[in-house]
């Protein structure tokens, strides 16, 4: 054994620790309190929606899709219905766009405040969680207002949207967004001038733009690093190009400009939303699609961790044959790798917490030995029916 490999120790992060809210695992390979590698270890949560889509009808994936995520369960139903639309090609009403645009920006200014506020509560620094988690109420209560729910809006279907914005509820969406404006225009100084907080997220967790590209990167894990990517400018779907906003960028990398980047963005989606509502037109919120035509369809969006995938198949029936996902987590986590590589074990965490991770969204399992694949995905299958069944069989003694 080398002097080098004598001198490593790992600490483990996971399969359950406080500050990951899903169980995963990560293996830190430190020297002292340095970290010089990490081992990834995901697939705790697989689920088996793409398993699970070919068996229900195109009206019924989207409630599938949107229990992927409870903090994106707009943005995989979202990409589903656009990749569904993009089989058929077929032309949405303005106002249903101008609507899926308004739900998925409220979605990510509640998705940003929550990770603001759990990045406060990870520093100690409870005062800003508390915070971010108060305004945060505002927006969900927006949400039920309009969809009937805080989480889980079933807001998209193959065609439009399931729910309109009424006249007499956009005075409360506008005083609602006045509100959130205000306070986080208050919450993103307290953040930015506390030299405290500087001192602790400042120069922590760097990924270098190159880093970013090299493994791929998405949403504000990639434009805080630099990299000048956003779906809804550059695959322009919905209203998002009918609407004046901009795409944050900081070059930093670290894990403060992270912060900085999600905390900005709000201004931006607010701005999207005002937008929305002042051009939003009468007419129909949804046209009737009578059949989905074989052939293939993509859809894209820019959910609040950066790109979501969705990929259908049809045969021409009412069901899909093939049913493919990527969530931007999938590309994120990976990428601490390099980011957590020289840090302390104090920083890792942080640094693991700063691409906003959903473990649910990455659901994959695949087994290697030796550097070959072990079990085709049909055998996974077959083994998990085997274990189920004999899981059956225990429990009827």
């Amino acid at each position: 054994m080398s002097e080098e490999i004598k001198n490593q120790r790992i600490v483990p992060i996971g399969p359950y620790h406080p500050l990951q809210e899903e169980p995963e695992f990560f293996k830190l390979i430190v020297e002292g309190e340095k970290v010089v590698d990490l081992e990834i270890h995901l697939g705790y949560n697989h689920r088996g929606h793409e398993f699970i889509s070919p068996e229900l009808t195109y009206e019924q994936i989207p409630f599938l899709v949107e229990r992927i995520c409870g903090i994106c369960s707009n943005s995989h139903p979202l990409a589903c219905v656009l990749a569904i639309e993009d089989c058929v090609g077929i032309k949405l009403p303005a106002r249903a766009n101008y609507i899926r645009s308004i739900i998925h920006e409220l979605e990510r200014i509640h998705s940003h405040l929550l990770w603001v506020g759990l990045a406060g509560h990870f520093i100690g620094y409870n005062t800003v969680w508390m915070w971010a988690w108060r305004y945060r109420e505002h927006i969900l209560e927006v949400f039920e207002m309009i969809t009937g729910n805080r989480n889980h809006y079933a807001a998209n279907k193959p065609g439009g949207v399931r729910w309109d914005v009424k006249p007499e509820q956009v005075p409360m969406i506008e005083a609602a967004l006045d509100l959130v404006e205000k306070k986080t225009m208050m919450l993103t100084k307290a953040v930015l001038d506390d030299p405290v907080i500087r001192a602790r997220l400042e120069g922590v967790g760097i990924l270098t733009r190159e880093q970013a590209i090299a493994w791929s990167v998405v949403g504000p894990t990639a434009r805080a690093s630099g990299v000048d990517i956003d779906v809804r400018r550059d695959d322009p779907h919905c209203a998002y190009d009918q609407v004046p906003w901009n795409v944050i960028v900081l070059p930093e990398g670290d894990v403060f400009a992270k912060a900085k980047v999600r905390l900005l963005e709000i201004f931006e989606s607010i701005k999207i939303i005002r937008g929305c509502l002042k051009d939003l037109s009468d007419g129909p919120i949804e046209i009737s699609i009578d059949e989905v035509p074989p052939g293939e369809g993509i859809g894209r969006t820019e959910a609040p961790r950066g790109e979501v995938f969705h990929y259908i198949r049809s045969d021409g029936t009412n069901r899909p044959l093939r049913h493919k996902i990527r969530a931007p987590s999938y590309m994120n986590i990976a990428s601490n790798v390099v980011a957590v590589r020289g840090g302390s074990i104090a920083d890792a965490a942080l640094t693991l917490a700063a691409v906003d991770p959903c473990y649910c969204c990455t659901e994959r399992m695949a087994a290697f030995e030796d550097g070959k694949l072990k079990f085709s995905g049909k055998e996974l299958l077959r083994l998990s029916w085997e274990r189920t069944e004999r899981l059956r069989e225990r429990f009827k003694r």
